[in-house]
């Protein structure tokens, strides 16, 4: 019981601490939209390291990320940790983007003041008003940002069984409306389980496949070769 609340409370006091940080950004008067995301990105990997390393887990890469940028990260979804496991993957690459999230995480009393002032964008996906708002701020970010990334659970929530549940249609939308690539990316664990059993006392290593650049075929397909391919590595 004091193992779970002792990261819980850890994670809190830390991200109210970032908060502040990332507010300085969000609302500095001056700063232009490449270097505030680049900024709010550094901010949200060391927050991310910085958990990481109190649960004392390890992220182990197979593959690599692509060297060129504007890219779409399509990635499972399990747990609040494949988050920091991906930031920390970003920052050894020294990528910068931003989160795809929905609107209800920026309303969220408790949390939601991280999401909004971290960069994340959300969107309303029960507002055609609101989706169409946030298609003309992605467009309006592309334009202006030359190295920008996105990082989307394709999935639309968490799911906790087998495998991966069905994709939803908006990863490829946003990918075909910018001129983005999109790069599959499994993490081979099971994260809630793995966040639930945190902080370790040996090192806890998480596996993270990185696919190709998906040059044929839909998402989800493509997907599910990487996460097979994952699968019979780990037998």
């Amino acid at each position: 019981m004091l193992k779970k609340l002792g990261k819980y409370i850890f994670m809190v006091e830390l991200g109210y601490k970032y908060i502040n940080i990332f507010k300085k950004t969000f609302f500095h008067p001056f700063i232009t939209l490449k270097p505030a995301y680049k900024q709010l990105s550094h901010d949200r990997q060391d927050y991310s390291n910085a958990v990481l390393e109190f649960l004392n887990i390890k992220v182990d890469i197979v593959g690599k990320l692509p060297e060129q940028d504007r890219i779409l990260y399509a990635i499972n979804h399990r747990s609040l940790l494949d988050i920091l496991v991906m930031e920390n993957i970003f920052s050894t690459s020294r990528k910068n983007g931003t989160w795809i999230a929905k609107q209800e995480l920026f309303d969220h009393p408790f949390y939601g003041k991280f999401f909004k002032y971290s960069g994340c964008m959300s969107v309303d996906l029960n507002n055609g008003k609101g989706m169409l708002r946030f298609f003309k701020m992605m467009k309006k970010t592309f334009t202006k940002v030359d190295d920008f990334n996105l990082y989307i659970f394709p999935e639309g929530e968490r799911y906790n069984g087998k495998g991966v549940t069905e994709f939803q249609s908006g990863a490829q939308k946003i990918a075909k409306a910018n001129k983005l690539d999109i790069v599959p990316v499994f993490i081979n664990d099971t994260l809630e389980t793995v966040f639930e059993n945190a902080p370790y006392k040996e090192t806890k290593t998480i596996q993270v496949y990185i696919g190709d650049i998906i040059k044929e075929g839909d998402l989800e397909f493509n997907y599910k070769v990487l996460m097979n391919k994952a699968n019979m590595g780990k037998s």
